[in-house]
């Protein structure tokens, strides 16, 4: 049975301000949770001063991002100065893999092909400094394959990238087991833990990983801060320089604020996760449930364990973009992938990569659940899917297909 959960945003807000009644875009970004938001203001009335500063002040401030710092890392069950905050999760990616091939002697990188854009493009850029990318191929499911690590990571292999949980079908990687490959390879292994973090347990010592991206907005915290999580067995080359914060790893002034926000939304994070995890779960059983009426709806990466908030669908016939536009003037926001992508009307490289047709992966869209979802938002959008399946039928029928 579902549950009623307490509202985390004023709907009349999102009402008054874009005409929109049911958010289903989590996983491009989440509302600011109100123990966050209380906590940033607190931060932002209170006294002035630059973490940098010794006079006590700056010392206050200080103080306040060494407790979100402590509150990151319990999140994720490490030691507060294995944090490094960053301005968000495309910035942490980058990070981690300029910070261990900046300066070496090029070799072979290697990096799923359903990376977010953040690691593919940077990926690419090494590339001008003589680092060769081999791409992991993943199944029909979305999931990284035994042979493609077998063929890919080698004795020549400086580092392996390889995401979580995916951005776009949910589809959850067995990381443990992919870091256990990179290790024997003597590779490091960085995983971008974005998406995963807060919807699932992600322990960075069990996962077997060095290096781990988060982001503040993907669980209720403010957009702009992220972080890198990191061994510090690593020897770590910073990505900006010009003044000796995070430990001379992240030059510039912190956002204290902004950090203050991310350290109570990770705070809150560990407290429910579980209890988010069960409760989204119920509610993609509940929408996949009703997509199941419709034979012309296909859910990528179904077989695969997924996030417990996420289906990537595409209605045949229909092309995702049009169908995004029809949800959102019936009030409805929902994605047609990675919102750091949107704006091109390529099908997806996630898509591709596991072999979907471009047609019909030009059709996709990404319904993502949250706290704030109900049962109700479930059914508007089932009822919404239906009617254009039911459009896309009867057109069928008068043009003899």
């Amino acid at each position: 049975m579902l549950c009623a959960r307490p509202r985390l945003w004023s709907r009349a807000d999102a009402d008054g301000a874009a005409g929109m009644k049911c958010y289903l875009d989590y996983n491009a970004t989440t509302p600011l949770a109100g123990p966050v938001r209380d906590a940033m203001l607190a931060c932002m009335d209170g006294l002035p001063g630059n973490p940098s500063s010794t006079h006590q002040f700056g010392r206050a401030r200080r103080a306040m991002i060494e407790a979100a710092r402590e509150q990151v890392a319990q999140l994720v069950g490490v030691q507060p100065s294995q944090v490094i905050f960053t301005s968000g999760g495309t910035e942490a990616n980058n990070l981690a893999l300029h910070a261990v091939t900046a300066g070496r002697t090029p070799g072979r990188i290697a990096v799923s092909s359903i990376e977010h854009p953040s690691v593919l493009e940077m990926a690419r850029h090494l590339a001008d400094s003589g680092w060769q990318t081999d791409l992991l191929g993943v199944d029909t499911q979305c999931r990284v394959t035994e042979a493609a690590l077998q063929q890919n990571i080698t004795a020549d292999t400086r580092l392996v990238s390889v995401m979580m949980a995916n951005n776009e079908t949910g589809a959850i990687q067995d990381i443990a087991s992919i870091a256990d490959y990179a290790r024997r390879a003597g590779a490091v292994m960085h995983t971008d833990a974005v998406q995963a973090v807060g919807r699932l347990a992600a322990d960075f010592a069990d996962s077997g990983v060095q290096l781990m991206s988060l982001s503040s907005h993907k669980i209720y915290g403010p957009q702009g801060v992220g972080a890198l999580v990191y061994d510090k067995a690593l020897e770590l080359t910073p990505l900006q320089y010009g003044g000796g914060q995070e430990r001379g790893y992240r030059a510039g002034t912190e956002n204290v604020a902004g950090i203050v926000g991310f350290g109570a939304a990770a705070e809150l994070a560990l407290q429910r996760q579980a209890s988010d995890s069960e409760y989204l779960r119920s509610l993609r059983d509940a929408l996949e449930a009703g997509l199941a009426r419709y034979p012309q709806i296909t859910i990528f990466a179904q077989q695969a364990e997924r996030l417990p908030n996420t289906v990537q669908l595409a209605v045949n016939g229909i092309d995702g973009e049009a169908l995004l536009m029809q949800l959102d003037r019936a009030g409805i926001a929902v994605s047609s992938g990675s919102a750091c992508s949107s704006g091109n009307n390529e099908a997806s490289h996630v898509l591709l990569a596991m072999g979907v047709e471009p047609v019909l992966a030009r059709g996709a869209i990404r319904i993502s659940l949250g706290r704030d979802t109900t049962q109700q938002d479930i059914d508007a959008v089932l009822n919404q899917i239906g009617q254009q399946q039911q459009w896309v039928q009867k057109a069928g029928q008068v043009a003899g297909w």
